[in-house]
């Protein structure tokens, strides 16, 4: 297959159905990425081949074009000389310099339109290139998607993961009736906070008590006093 027909294929390829129809579009797309890389490298490698071509016709066409020059020179000096023949045969040089001059024309001429369809079918194919590399990113990133939605649903379905799930019932279960358990032997107990501040009411309530004798105390003895007898 000629460069150009392998360039014409890939652009004019349609990626989506080619994707559509792989059975592993993620291999697909990577694939087609390598064979656009490696024609572009092809291809660009072949556009510096024709312009080196390019480059030594020119020099060429100029070397030609001077020798054209000399030979006219000289058949001009020939004629001033009264030398005719001598004249003649160096435009019979001139001419053959100037027909090979003309064919070296039409071959740049085709090298040109050849580089031109070249630059132009380059910027088609980075272009595609571009666009693959596009999709392959979303490709790799709904195919990883993909995968853990599959692993997820093969999991969700396993019968001993349910069985797992199961078995961590059955023991939240337990720890919850452990849990009940521990709050209602604890109900009707006293805590540590409402032992200390029953302790402070008892002593408050002692103090009270004391201060309350105290002062009965001392009535009950101003009370059994005898009143002084005025003189």
């Amino acid at each position: 297959m000629g460069i150009f027909s392998r360039i014409s294929d890939i652009i004019n390829a349609n990626i989506n159905a080619l994707l559509d129809s792989a059975e592993n579009p993620e291999k697909m797309i990577r694939l087609v990425i390598q064979e656009m890389e490696e024609t572009l490298v092809e291809v660009r490698t072949n556009s510096a081949k024709l312009l080196a071509e390019k480059k030594e016709l020119l020099r060429r066409n100029e070397r030609l074009q001077k020798q054209a020059e000399d030979w006219q020179r000289k058949a001009e000096l020939a004629l001033g000389k009264n030398r005719e023949d001598l004249a003649k045969a160096a435009l019979v040089e001139k001419s053959t310099v100037n027909d090979l001059i003309e064919v070296i024309g039409q071959d740049l001429h085709k090298l040109d339109e050849t580089l031109e369809r070249l630059t132009e079918e380059i910027e088609q194919l980075q272009a595609k290139l571009n666009d693959a590399k596009a999709r392959q990113k979303v490709i790799t990133m709904r195919t990883r998607a993909t995968q853990s939605r599959v692993s997820v649903n093969q999991r969700l379905n396993d019968r001993s993961y349910d069985s797992a799930m199961s078995k961590l019932d059955y023991f939240e279960q337990k720890i919850e009736q452990m849990e009940s358990q521990i709050e209602a032997d604890n109900i009707g107990r006293p805590g540590l906070h409402s032992e200390f501040e029953e302790l402070e009411m008892q002593d408050k309530i002692d103090q009270e008590l004391q201060a309350l004798k105290a002062r009965v105390q001392g009535e009950q003895a101003a009370a059994s006093k005898p009143e002084s007898k005025e003189d």
